[in-house]
């Protein structure tokens, strides 16, 4: 997965993440959403007529953390959820 940062400030974050589709984008979004301190979350795919972008731009708006930090909270909140689902699995 590769990551590239398109715009920064102290509440707003704006990133490419290739590779990714609309299952992943909407579990990542979803996960946002539900983090403390998120105000909003939102990703656009547009089509390659639409001006040639066709990898998911994540953005992430805060109340007044830094939006990097909600992303990685998000990020561990996916991989713990995951994993219960696996062990889940597996003791089935």
């Amino acid at each position: 997965m590769e990551l590239r940062v398109i715009e920064k400030t102290d509440t707003e974050l704006r990133i490419e993440i290739a590779g990714e589709d609309h299952t992943f984008m909407n579990v990542l979004k979803g996960v946002l959403l539900e983090t403390d301190g998120v105000a909003a979350a939102t990703y656009d795919m547009n089509p390659e007529q639409s001006g040639g972008q066709t990898e998911p731009v994540l953005t992430v708006k805060s109340e007044s953390d830094d939006p990097l930090d909600l992303l990685a909270d998000a990020a561990a909140a996916i991989t713990e959820r995951t994993g219960s689902l696996r062990d889940a699995v597996r003791a089935a």
